[in-house]
């Protein structure tokens, strides 16, 4: 029985001892299969960066290509020479449009700041004086506040003729001042007439320029025969220049119209301040002066 389960139990381990020397000298085997793939797919890629860089290596000692200036044929230049007399009469008044707004604009900021330093020198100045004579003179030489005070003053002690005499002191002064401050805002408005005519204006000058333009390249493509993109971008494009031209004249006169109303309104508060109080003291002084002289009189009749 012994020897049975001996015989057994040597046969088992024989077995197992074949079964493991089988699966050891088989594991390396089978391992080494899929190693030996990568080897032979990067054989390939080993082999083709070559014309990659023989390419590379021929574009650097190659000479860099220069770009080539490009000029633009399509712009107003060449509408100016190939345009005929109605495109060229466009753009000469939209030009003209342009250069009287910037004048105007210029010439119209410097009036206000001028005027900012004469209303200064007013308050400073006039209402210290002695006098509204000696007020008058201490005012610079063309300011509207001179210009008011030496009318009034005027107004106040020239009170004569036939006609004017059955006017009231009071009224004829009144008169006189608002003569002379409406004749300041007069010529604070100088230019916004222009101003306004360009803003609403320039734009339609311009489209008519583009629809001209417009008119002509079809002409010419029908007369051509050749509907290309070339024949077509560029003479439309001339065209819708116009547009663009027009617009860049019509909104700096707009804005600059907006900015002149404001800045004539801002200014006039001042002068009409300026000739209401003067009123009152060419009226007082006249008053006290016509009360001396009738009490003058009545000590001499006395």
């Amino acid at each position: 029985m012994k020897n049975r389960v001996s015989s057994s139990f040597a046969s088992v381990c024989t077995a197992l001892i074949t079964v493991v020397v089988l699966s050891v000298s088989m594991g390396p085997a089978v391992a080494a299969e899929p190693v030996a793939t990568p080897a032979i797919a990067s054989a390939p890629a080993a082999v083709t960066p070559a014309p990659a860089a023989a390419a590379a290596a021929i574009a650097d000692n190659a000479p860099a290509a220069t770009p080539a200036a490009i000029e633009n044929p399509y712009g107003l230049e060449a509408l100016w020479k190939e345009g005929d007399l109605i495109a060229r009469a466009t753009l000469f008044i939209l030009a003209f449009m342009s250069m009287g707004s910037w004048y105007i604009l210029i010439t119209k900021v410097i009036d206000h700041v001028k005027l900012g330093g004469q209303a200064r020198d007013a308050k400073n100045t006039f209402w210290k004086a002695a006098s509204v004579q000696a007020g008058v003179t201490s005012l610079a030489e063309g300011s509207p506040y001179r210009y008011i005070a030496e009318t009034s003053a005027k107004a106040s002690q020239h009170h004569e003729g036939s006609l004017l005499e059955k006017i009231d002191l009071n009224e004829w002064v009144t008169m006189s001042i608002h003569r002379a401050v409406d004749k300041v805002q007069s010529r604070l408005q100088d230019g916004l007439a222009f101003l306004g005519t360009v803003g609403s204006t320039a734009p339609f000058v311009g489209l008519f320029g583009t629809v001209w333009g417009i008119y002509g390249a079809l002409t010419k493509i029908g007369i051509a025969g050749q509907a290309s993109i070339d024949k077509v971008a560029g003479p439309v494009g001339e065209a819708l220049i116009m547009t663009a031209f027009g617009l860049a004249v019509a909104v700096p006169a707009v804005l600059g119209y907006n900015f002149l109303v404001r800045r004539n309104k801002s200014a006039m508060e001042d002068v009409r301040a300026f000739g209401a109080d003067l009123h009152l003291v060419l009226i007082s002084g006249a008053m006290s002066h016509s009360h001396a002289a009738q009490n003058l009189n009545a000590t001499k009749n006395g």
